[in-house]
């Protein structure tokens, strides 16, 4: 037997000790342990929590919903969105047109089906648009520090300033004749004579102003990552600062950007549906939920329902959008996993 002290703070305790009892573990001791524990990692933790969150997840189907509705929707029609059909002018719902007619005798159904087409199509590009801008900006700024971090800094302050609706107004003004021109005498550019160039102008305003709230998270998350030892050890070592950017400080920010590009998706369908709704979006006889809903207020008191089933949409569309963003911010935001 062998004795040993314990010291306390009011004084000492004899206690005594069986050598015996101290024995090498075995080395298959954790072997069953580590068998039946899973490692789970950030992403399948944030997507476990996201399952998790029944209001996500039903605005999830909805929005699988709607891009059934859109996209595949339009194939199954007996009716294009500009077809015209005598003696059906400003027809009710029914059973051939569950949607009813505008005053054309166009089919109201398909018409929408082709406008929620619209609005994701376009929230999708210029979320992809601020995403690409706006994160490769915020990267640089953040990772080079200083001075190039106070400029670039200061000319998003400045584009922040800009209105934007007014400087769309602007560009469609200015680009419409060229955009007129092109589409008339180059073939490749014929899809633009569809969309119309008040649409162009909305992508080209989401690429030089809708980027820099992207921006400044990214460059948040950079200047944080940049003093991590990992990053310190990669430029040690000889990496570029492209490579650091690309490597290193942007996977370390996907959560981030994945839950803002999430939010951005619904701004844009927003903004689109509120320009088509001035008669700046798509040209006719394209349609847009925006430019279905301005259409209809002509007969309001009449034909309530032409206006009733393109609102409808665009605010399952955005409410959903909306809704799935806020979860997957939730569950991607490492300040809350220890609510996980």
């Amino acid at each position: 037997m062998a004795e040993g002290k314990i010291l306390g703070g009011f004084g000492s305790l004899q206690v005594k000790v069986d050598k015996d009892s101290f024995k090498p573990l075995p080395k298959n001791y954790f072997a069953d342990e580590r068998e039946n524990t899973e490692e789970i990692g950030f992403w399948k933790s944030a997507m476990q929590t996201l399952v998790k969150n029944k209001i996500a997840m039903t605005a999830l189907v909805v929005i699988c919903i709607l891009a059934v509705f859109a996209f595949i929707g339009p194939m199954f029609s007996p009716y294009s969105y500009d077809q015209q059909i005598r003696g059906d002018e400003s027809m009710a719902p029914c059973l051939v047109h569950p949607f009813g007619t505008d005053r054309l005798g166009r089919d109201l159904l398909v018409r929408c089906m082709v406008g929620a087409r619209i609005s994701i199509i376009v929230g999708l590009v210029s979320a992809v648009i601020v995403l690409v801008i706006g994160s490769i900006y915020g990267a640089i700024s953040g990772l080079a520090g200083g001075k190039v971090d106070t400029v670039m800094m200061r000319i998003v302050d400045v584009i922040y300033s800009v209105p934007e609706i007014l400087l769309i107004v602007v560009i469609k003004l200015v680009i419409d004749e060229p955009i007129t021109n092109l589409v008339n005498n180059v073939a490749f550019f014929k899809p633009l004579q569809t969309i119309g160039s008040g649409l162009l102008a909305i992508f080209i305003v989401y690429g030089c102003l809708y980027w820099v709230g992207m921006a400044r998270i990214v460059r948040g998350q950079v200047l944080q990552l940049k003093e991590m030892e990992y990053v310190t050890a990669a430029g040690a070592l000889g990496a570029s600062k492209g490579r650091l950017i690309r490597e290193h400080l942007l996977p370390n920010c996907e959560g981030q950007l994945i839950a803002t590009v999430m939010l951005q998706i619904p701004s844009a369908i927003f903004t689109e549906a509120f320009l088509s709704f001035l008669g700046i979006g798509v040209n006719a006889p394209m349609a847009s939920l925006g430019s279905l809903t301005s259409e209809a207020l002509d007969s309001i008191t009449v034909t309530p329902y032409r206006l009733l089933f393109p609102a409808v949409l665009i605010s399952l569309i955005i409410l959903s959008f909306n809704l799935f963003g806020d979860g997957l911010r939730d569950a991607l935001d490492p300040k809350m996993s220890s609510k996980r």
